[in-house]
């Protein structure tokens, strides 16, 4: 096939992923210097589309970046006001005293947010800066220069044949090159997995660790609204099945957000972490507060778990690795966009520097040096053995030891030096032959529901004729490998429903790819056991459509 050709367009900085990292670096560079040529390529059909979280926002991030915030009409609406924890048992449930929590847990000053809102109003005033932001436009390769530097992106490739291939009707996009590229495409995305691998840049660190988080938004009876209220939940119905737990926030207009967090490293393949999820809304306090209320949205995307110790190098010649690309959250808080948002603005200050210095291409070392040494390495550094805890002694152990461990880290010392993950999640995942299947309740329709009819409440679209975006290395190892050892784990733990083995008469069991479901979590990405799939983008525009969450 001959060279495909491009049409090339030069900026300062470019930036991959219009969330709160990206925007942020944007916004920054615009007020460090107002002639600055800044693009943001976002493949959602608009800002806002893929993101989703929690989500319980602290300020912190935004105090700094734009200290006039609630002037300026950011919709932080919603003080929280009241803030419980509780561990569950199948029938009751027992709250967990604020009192012996450590400071950083508490919620005084935080707000319930819709992160994809946040996000629209900041691209609004990263446009009236004078910012570029093209949504639907997907970022599918990396342009690398002479020195082997990362030089640039492509985007907008549209069109492509079944095969993958270039046809007549493809669209071959343009390149988009900067003095430095700023990738903030979230959790495990396609781009920062190949500059990681291609420079090394997780030598010497520990495995990312990650969770899967599914959210759903209610409208409920106003008798049982409160305003601002704050729930968070441990124990059933995973019990020692997996780590994980829920949230429930009441936000505005009779709304809450319920949600349900897996972590990725279970043992047993026979987990089903969306049904952990439908069946954890039958609780009875769960199940009384949605009672008379609907469903009206869903989604579900991986989380970044691993914390201060799986943090790889995050710049490399000509890049720099933002936000959930690096893995920014603090597990027990389970919040990371305040830390998305201060390493946005400081990898826009270093690359500020470095182009008044007359540098490109580089590494942005002052950038990794603030991020470890400043906000957010001290949030991250407090917090590090939660997870490592919780995934070695379970969760009472973790409860008492991961306690004491935040509390000496607030004073400054810890007795438990930095604890490591071990294996990754894909290696966590044991034989079927070692477990015991897992009889899940059938969804009622009221509280709980189907896989596919809850993905109609993602809104999600993909064009039906382009290649798959979820790409088999080997396509004999999922029936072979997979299915013969594992039970077939992409049938599960897939919250989409992407994945099926089908079974017909006379003939093999086949494996089906559903992509048209996919609503970009990245799970089958991480726990697939064999790693055999690899997530891509699909083309601009394609995927969920979240309206709130």
């Amino acid at each position: 096939m001959a060279e495909i050709e491009r049409e090339a367009m030069e900026y300062d900085v470019v930036i991959v992923g219009a969330g709160p990292a990206g925007l942020s670096a944007a916004i920054r560079l615009k007020q460090l210097d107002s002639d600055l040529n800044v693009v943001v390529l976002e493949k959602g059909s608009e800002v806002g589309a893929h993101i989703l979280s929690g989500a319980v926002l602290d300020p912190v991030g935004l105090n700094e970046l734009i200290p006039d915030w609630a002037e300026k009409g950011a919709p932080l609406n919603v003080p929280v006001t009241d803030d419980k924890f509780y561990m569950l048992g199948e029938a009751g449930a027992m709250r967990i005293p604020n009192a012996p929590m450590p400071p950083l847990m508490n919620n005084h000053g935080n707000y319930i947010v819709s992160m994809g809102n946040v996000c629209r109003w900041m691209a609004e005033q990263a446009e009236a800066m004078g910012v570029e932001i093209f949504p639907g436009m997907a970022c599918s390769e990396i342009v690398y220069g002479d020195k082997g530097e990362v030089k640039g992106v492509v985007a907008g490739v549209f069109g492509l044949e079944a095969d993958g291939s270039y046809g007549d009707n493809t669209e071959p996009g343009m390149e988009l090159h900067g003095k430095y590229v700023f990738l903030s495409e979230g959790v495990r995305g396609s781009l920062s997995k190949e500059v990681i691998a291609k420079f090394d840049l997780a030598q010497g660190k520990e495995p990312q660790k990650y969770g899967l988080g599914m959210k759903e938004i209610w409208e409920i009876d106003p008798d049982k609204h409160k305003e601002g209220s704050v729930t968070h939940t441990m124990g059933w119905p995973l019990g020692g099945n997996a780590g994980g737990g829920s949230f429930i926030y009441h936000l505005e207009n009779n709304q809450v957000y319920v949600g349900f967090v897996v972590h990725l490293n279970y043992k047993n393949p026979h987990l089903f972490p969306y049904m952990e999820f439908q069946r954890f809304k039958h609780h009875p306090m769960v199940a009384d507060l949605l009672k008379g209320g609907k469903r009206v949205a869903y989604g579900a995307r991986a989380i970044s778990e691993g914390g201060y110790q799986s943090m790889p190098k995050m710049v490399a010649p000509g890049v720099a690795l933002l936000g959930c690309s690096v893995g920014m959250v603090n597990v027990p808080r389970i919040k990371g966009n305040h830390n998305a948002m201060l390493s946005g603005k400081a990898a826009a200050e270093a690359a500020y520097d470095a182009i008044k210095a007359d540098r490109s291409g580089d590494e942005l070392t002052a950038y990794e040096t603030e991020v470890r040494d400043g906000a957010i390495g001290t949030d991250l550094k407090k917090v590090r053995n939660v997870k490592p805890f919780w995934s070695k002694y379970g969760l009472t152990a973790s409860l008492v030891l991961g306690g004491l461990d935040m509390w000496t880290n607030t004073l400054g010392f810890s007795l438990f030096g930095t604890q490591s993950h071990g294996k990754n999640d894909a290696d966590a995942t044991e034989e079927a032959s070692k477990h015991t299947p897992i009889d899940y309740p059938k969804p009622d329709g009221k509280l709980s529901f189907d896989r596919l009819t809850n993905v109609a409440f993602s809104f999600t679209n993909h064009e039906e004729s382009q290649p798959a975006h979820l790409r088999l290395k080997d396509e004999s190892v999922p029936v072979n490998v997979n299915l013969a050892k594992y039970a077939g784990p992409s049938a599960r733990y897939c919250p989409a429903g992407v994945y099926e083995f089908v079974e017909e008469e006379g003939k093999d069991t086949r494996f089906v790819i559903n992509f048209q479901n996919c609503v970009h979590c990245k799970t089958c990405d991480i726990k697939d056991p064999a790693q055999n799939i690899t997530w891509t983008t699909p083309q601009g525009g394609d995927g969920p459509n979240y309206p709130n969450m």
